[in-house]
């Protein structure tokens, strides 16, 4: 039999938007065993929660959190909230007994993390972080080619993301629009937001990065205060580029910034190894290229893979083959593998242990643009 389980979402941002549609979407194309409930949202703007409470369909609305962590009808916490408050709200739903899942980064710093991963442990309560790039199929299929050989021995992993809505000189840091830009509630910038996207999927599709350096910017000096007017130093990274070095010998390369000019959400990554290279573009997510060098030398070259079919990654749930899935089923796919983990007790991924890892890494990025020196992990 199916059974329910009651969503306490906290915030009602951008992300809180795409979790909920993902919980309301799930049981009608997986079979997980649960059926979600949306059955409470907090967040401190009473206006804006009720809105965002009847838009979604949530039963009741909080302006306190922490009334929603001590309800004995809430079975999983949702974190949408800006960086600064994950840890907190985290480890008081862990210790209430619930399941929590919480919007990347795990948290600001791996120290600040660590707690966190420890509360969940200790409470042995379900828990996850929403790294969804993970759950778009092409992006799956590469890994499931990675692990089967496809390229041999990895030489090279790169990726880059970038945007351009900070270049403004005007843009404020703070406030519920702009907490990305103040070092307090983001804890870092382009590396904590972009960088951390890409590490993740780095480090689980070509394993652990054992060392690395970095060039870091923040080309903006001072912004005003989206609460006072007045203007203070800006805190965050706005630019990063990484040269690593992965465990399994192969090297990378990131690069993520807000100040590429024409991009908005251009990530990209490609895999070299010595049977072939894979990539992929995040504005053509349903595409993975592949060059597979065994093929005869008249007909060797790059190919295209429309990943549509039933055989490919979440794809049998969806619809018939040649029709394409968005940016939204990413998020629909990581609820019913968190679900399954529930289901059969095998955590889905990333854990709040495994997420560390990629905190680690960014503090290892922060500390290595600030010396100029290798850092070994």
């Amino acid at each position: 039999m199916t059974k329910q389980l009651n969503i306490g979402m906290i915030g009602y941002g951008f992300m809180a938007r795409a979790h909920s549609n993902a919980w309301t979407n799930v049981s009608h194309f997986f079979d997980t065993g649960y059926r979600p409930v949306l059955k409470a949202v907090a967040a401190r703007n009473v206006s804006k929660v009720r809105h965002f409470a009847e838009a979604w369909g949530y039963e009741s609305q909080e302006s306190d959190w922490r009334h929603m962590v001590e309800r004995a009808d809430i079975d999983a916490i949702d974190i949408c909230v800006p960086n600064d408050l994950h840890a907190e709200i985290a480890i008081a739903a862990a210790q209430a007994g619930k399941m929590v899942l919480s919007e990347k980064p795990l948290a600001r710093t791996e120290a600040e993390g660590k707690p966190m991963v420890d509360a969940v442990e200790k409470a042995g309560v379900a828990n996850m972080v929403w790294y969804n790039y993970r759950r778009v199929p092409a992006v799956m299929l590469i890994k499931q080619m990675v692990e089967s050989g496809r390229l041999g021995t990895i030489f090279h992993y790169r990726a880059k993301f970038l945007q351009d809505w900070t270049i403004s000189p005007d843009v404020p840091q703070g406030g519920q629009a702009t907490w990305r830009l103040d070092v307090d509630a983001a804890g870092s910038g382009v590396t904590g937001d972009l960088l951390a996207h890409c590490l993740d999927t780095a480090i689980w599709i070509n394993g652990g990065i054992s060392s690395l350096t970095a060039m870091t910017e923040t080309f903006i000096k001072e912004r005003k205060d989206a609460a006072t007017g007045e203007n203070k130093p800006v805190g965050i990274d706005d630019a990063a580029a990484v040269l690593t070095r992965f465990a399994n010998g192969s090297l990378g390369t990131f690069e993520s910034t807000r100040y590429a000019r024409g991009h908005k959400a251009g990530y990209t990554l490609e895999i070299n190894g010595e049977k072939g290279s894979l990539a992929w573009d995040l504005h053509d997510l349903n595409r993975v290229q592949f060059f597979d060098h065994s093929v005869a030398g008249a007909q060797r070259g790059w190919t295209n893979i429309l990943v549509t079919d039933g055989d490919h990654p979440y794809l049998g749930k969806w619809w018939v083959p040649g029709l394409i899935i968005g940016y939204e089923h990413s998020f629909t796919h990581q609820v019913a593998d968190f679900l399954d983990g529930v289901r059969t007790s095998k955590p889905a991924a990333p854990t709040f242990r495994e997420a560390l890892e990629t905190n680690r890494v960014c503090d290892a990025i922060l500390a290595s643009g600030k010396s100029g020196q290798w850092v070994n992990l």
